[in-house]
């Protein structure tokens, strides 16, 4: 499957059920969905998001195989994708803000800058994985440095609700209406299998806890990383 096969484009913040709806998209059909789940698993996917940051998108070695995209690192950049997909249907997944500042601040920021163990696990892991050290790198750049959603700040709920909610205009002033769902999974099937055109499955919306994937995710892999690494200093 081509780059070119791409259909739908998420351009929600992590946070926003960013997972039930790459989960979603594909019980419609529309998979498989790439996501930022993806990434943590094959961490060699991270220099090809180095590469799009420096402005040499190679978009069809990305998505090569997905007919979808949701949560970072894709949604970070939705305008210009909506550009390259002129076909794609854009969802803009969204929630309360308070709620989602919480929810952003426990799991992306704490990963980053928070006083508890995930950082800490991250940060040993990163002095003895070169990739592991790149992909936090990546971080960095998308969120909180130069052109990042949050470099204008980040240090309050205040400043992160700020940074949604800009994000969220840039995406409804650029996208035609007709392209675009402004969703919440609360919200159920409906408006996003009528924006799709496709039937209402015989089953309820799925739920997929970000929260929990996150942070079981990061955590495994610090702790089988730094075990081999470990064990291979163990004579």
């Amino acid at each position: 499957m081509a780059a070119s096969d791409i259909r739908v484009i998420g351009a929600g913040l992590p946070r926003t059920g960013t997972l039930t709806q790459k989960v979603a998209l594909e019980l419609l059909g529309l998979g498989p969905c790439y996501h930022w789940v993806d990434v943590i698993a094959d961490l060699r996917r991270v220099e090809q998001w180095h590469r799009a940051l420096d402005g040499n998108g190679p978009w069809d070695e990305i998505f090569d195989g997905f007919e979808g995209t949701v949560d970072w690192p894709g949604g970070f950049f939705t305008l210009e994708l909506a550009s390259i997909y002129p076909d794609a249907k854009v969802v803009l997944s969204t929630r309360d803000p308070q709620r989602w500042a919480e929810s952003f601040r426990e799991t992306i920021w704490d990963l980053c800058f928070g006083d508890v163990l995930i950082r800490y696990l991250s940060r040993a892991r990163e002095k003895v994985d070169p990739q592991w050290q790149r992909y936090l790198e990546l971080i960095d750049r998308m969120f909180w440095i130069e052109n990042g959603t949050f470099a204008a700040g980040h240090e309050t709920d205040e400043q992160l609700i700020a940074g949604m909610r800009a994000h969220e205009q840039a995406v409804r002033e650029a996208v035609p209406a007709e392209r675009l769902l402004v969703w919440e999974v609360t919200e159920g099937w409906g408006p996003l299998c009528e924006f799709l055109d496709v039937p209402v499955p015989d089953q309820p919306l799925p739920h997929a806890n970000d929260r929990e994937t996150f942070h079981d995710r990061v955590t495994a892999g610090a702790i089988n990383t730094l075990a081999r690494w470990y064990e291979s200093r163990t004579p």
